[in-house]
């Protein structure tokens, strides 16, 4: 994991906020695409496996199933 990854775990942790769904993976096409974790505060952070600074760049596939998921209020 790089910096930028860890300090947004870390100012998640600072919001002190309970986890209510643990570390899981999400899948696109029958294969892991990244991990997510859920808080009480009804916020998730969500990684893609593999990807690079820039994501979409990456791992294109995968961002966008993310992206529309997120704006069809579906789960990773």
């Amino acid at each position: 994991m790089d910096v930028p990854s860890m300090s947004t775990q870390a100012w998640i942790r600072s919001l002190k906020s309970s986890i209510s769904d643990e570390w899981r993976q999400w899948l696109v096409n029958d294969q892991v695409a990244g991990y997510t974790r859920t808080y009480s505060n009804n916020l998730t952070y969500a990684s893609v496996k593999g990807a690079g600074h820039t994501a979409a760049e990456y791992k294109p596939e995968e961002c966008f199933a993310m992206i529309k998921r997120w704006l069809s209020y579906e789960p990773l």
